[in-house]
């Protein structure tokens, strides 16, 4: 049986060395699907990393995976519009927002699948 998924479009799915409780894959499924709501983007993954990050190392993981993707998603966004002045960041903003959109339903299945979960393209800042 093989424990990690490879495909790097849509990032790396490892099993953990235990299996998470129910409690940990609802934080870490809300520790993504909150960061597309608007309004609250980023603020809701570091609030649940702050909180959770010494209680349990799934729900860090998640947490700490989804802020880090969507500080990289606001630094392409801002690129993105700079480079409205050339029209290209037109098409830019709506890639990366849909982007952002599938990449987060790919890690929120992975993290109800009690898996970790490494999103490509992101900046490892957190």
């Amino acid at each position: 049986m093989n424990t990690q998924d490879t495909n790097s479009f849509y990032g790396t799915a490892d099993l953990p060395p235990v299996p998470p409780a129910s409690e940990e894959k609802t934080m870490a499924i809300l520790a993504h699907i909150l960061s597309i709501v608007p309004g609250i983007g980023f603020i809701a993954p570091l609030v649940i990393f702050l909180v959770k990050k010494n209680e349990s190392s799934f729900v860090a993981w998640h947490a700490r995976e989804s802020l880090n993707f969507q500080i990289t998603v606001i630094l392409m966004y801002i690129v993105s519009a700079i480079l409205m002045i050339i029209l290209v960041g037109i098409l830019m903003i709506w890639a990366v927002g849909i982007l952002n959109i599938v990449l987060v339903i790919i890690a929120t299945i992975r993290a109800s699948e009690g898996r970790w979960y490494r999103y490509p393209l992101s900046l490892r800042l957190v």
